[in-house]
């Protein structure tokens, strides 16, 4: 049986993640691959990428992940991404932030491609929200499936005559056709719901299942003495960017 949990966007929530990694079991899964952004965000950037390294997990790399394991400027980042992205920083050992800046931004496992925002210029993190953004991914996409993070939003696009995307719960992949699959975020939904997201993929039924899952977050760890702030947002919607909307 070759069936792959796909997880992505932690951002740090380790409650979240030991929930869905729960529901992996549960689910027989045979393979974890991680889509990226493990840190940022919440209060346990250090115990989820202990998790994920110790299981051996083929993970991207996300957005966070560079900004939190780089020395890059954070002049261009609000003062409050910047705290925040300071604060992870410290969080990290020197080992932590090499193997976070060694990851790939795409990568082929088995028959299908994965990468955290898009095939179109993947270290720009372009958001995914409607088939136009999408046709210029599909260009790039040479592989059937290929499964993508970022926006922390369910999401399927099919291209086959034309692209057209929608919310999803079961897939089936057929061929002559093209799949653009974002499934969701662990740590970070943005459906208005406290649940959990991930997808499984069924190889030999060749079958992409939503999986959401309840979670109970337990009190945030305190920060210097504040505690940890709410996820960050700018008026582009690309995570942790304040005058970066280039990158988008």
């Amino acid at each position: 049986m070759m069936r792959y949990a796909l997880i992505a966007d932690i951002h740090a929530n380790l409650d979240a993640l030991r929930a869905v990694l729960a529901d992996i079991e549960r689910q027989n899964c045979s393979h974890i691959a991680c889509l990226g952004d493990i840190v940022g965000f919440d209060a346990s950037p250090k115990e989820c990428l202990d998790i994920i390294r110790s299981r051996g997990i083929p993970c991207l790399k996300g957005d966070h992940d560079e900004y939190c394991s780089s020395n890059v400027p954070l002049d261009d980042f609000n003062r409050e991404a910047a705290a925040h992205i300071r604060w992870t920083r410290e969080q990290l050992q020197e080992a932590d932030k090499k193997w976070l800046r060694e990851l790939p931004y795409s990568r082929l496992i088995e028959d299908f491609m994965m990468v955290h925002s898009s095939l179109d210029r993947p270290q720009r993190w372009a958001n995914i929200f409607d088939e136009a953004a999408a046709g210029a991914h599909f260009v790039q996409q040479t592989s059937r499936v290929c499964f993508f993070g970022h926006t922390h939003v369910p999401m399927a696009f099919i291209k086959k005559d034309a692209v057209r995307g929608s919310s999803y719960e079961e897939l089936k992949v057929e061929t002559e056709t093209k799949y653009l699959v974002n499934p969701g975020s662990v740590g970070q939904s943005r459906e208005g719901v406290n649940k959990a997201n991930y997808a499984v993929y069924d190889l030999e039924a060749q079958v992409i299942r939503l999986r959401r899952v309840d979670y109970v977050k337990s009190a945030a760890p305190r920060r210097g003495g504040r505690a940890a702030s709410p996820a960050l947002e700018t008026a582009e919607g690309s995570p942790a960017l304040a005058a970066r909307a280039d990158e988008n």
